[in-house]
């Protein structure tokens, strides 16, 4: 018990600069790969919808 405190006292870790620019990038790849990303997000839609239509 004793470590789990010390563990949720612990202030080292990424900071906020850090949590941004992954922020960043991750927009960054999602605006490159958009038409990619909505293009499997529909094909899995349709297929769930299909499959769900059978039961």
């Amino acid at each position: 018990m004793k470590n789990l405190i010390c563990f949720m006292k612990e202030e080292d870790g990424m900071g906020t600069v850090e949590i941004v620019l992954i922020i960043v990038v991750l927009i960054a790849l999602v605006a490159l790969f958009k038409d990619s990303i909505k293009k499997v997000v529909e094909k899995i839609l349709k297929t769930i919808s299909t499959n769900a239509n059978k039961i």
